[in-house]
């Protein structure tokens, strides 16, 4: 179950119908609004010293009826390296070792400097093409697909939704570009994020694993208390403490990350 491999560079909430491109007038081009992306990213991420934030990962086995949950402190440095202390943990000790744990360590090494660059939705490693526009909770995005330029665990394929306003990452869903082992036979993600203040959070993630032993394991993450460093919990926090406690179950939510989380 080597599930770590799945930490690709980028949730799943009902979307409205996409508007499809009969006007290719009426849209910026692919281009356009993935070079404006990239700079009100650099520009979002000089903005700030670094962010904090919780995890809850939530992962179940429905054929091996199993189930692990665990609560993680999250810490951004200023140059996007992320650093993870676990709370608690608890329910299956195997997937916490082989699996949660090793997300963990992946998606730490994936975010140092030196290897994010390879996993960054920029024309070096992907194609885009635009395909419509659509909302994503109430604000207008324009939704691109996207195809891997390399087979690669940390890229995928799949579409991304790009605020048409902050021109930030407000939904990415797809398939890793290259499948972890023999034993995976599919895997899908839905990733979503919400502006706080003037930043882009993650709010949740969700994936769903198919393997040819294990059946289908989701692993489910729940963004929450995310704020810039040094403001706490305030008013810029993502989702509070008191919301996260009041759904009976979390947000579902798989591996995959963007490699940047305030946008």
């Amino acid at each position: 179950m080597r599930y770590h491999l799945l930490l690709f560079a980028l949730f799943l909430f009902p979307a409205s119908s996409i508007v499809a491109v009969d006007d290719s007038a009426t849209l910026p081009s692919a281009e356009e609004i993935v070079t404006r992306m990239a700079a009100h990213d650099l520009q979002r991420q000089s903005s700030i010293e670094g962010y904090v934030g919780m995890r809850r990962y939530v992962l179940e086995n429905e054929k091996l009826k199993k189930r692990a949950e665990m609560l993680v402190r999250v810490k951004g440095d200023p140059d996007g390296t992320k650093h993870f202390e676990v709370v608690s943990e608890e329910g299956w000790k195997s997937a916490h070792k082989h699996v949660l744990h090793k997300m963990l360590e992946s998606e730490s090494e994936t975010s140092r400097p030196e290897h994010r660059t390879s996993a960054k939705l920029i024309p070096e490693n992907y194609d885009f093409s635009v395909v419509g526009r659509e909302e994503v909770a109430g604000r207008p995005a324009y939704v691109l697909e996207i195809r891997p330029k390399r087979n690669e665990k940390n890229l995928f394929r799949g579409r991304i939704w790009v605020d048409a306003e902050d021109y930030a990452l407000a939904r990415a869903e797809g398939n890793p570009a290259k499948t972890p082992s023999f034993w995976t036979k599919s895997i899908h993600f839905v990733q979503v994020y919400w502006k706080s203040g003037s930043f882009w959070f993650p709010r949740s993630t969700q994936s769903v694993t198919e393997a040819h032993l294990f059946g289908t394991t989701e692993v489910n993450i729940e963004y929450f208390d995310y704020a810039p460093e040094g403001q706490g919990t305030s008013e810029t926090a993502l989702v509070s403490t008191e919301e996260t406690h009041k759904s009976e179950k979390p947000k579902s939510s798989n591996w995959p990350e963007v490699t940047y989380e305030p946008r």
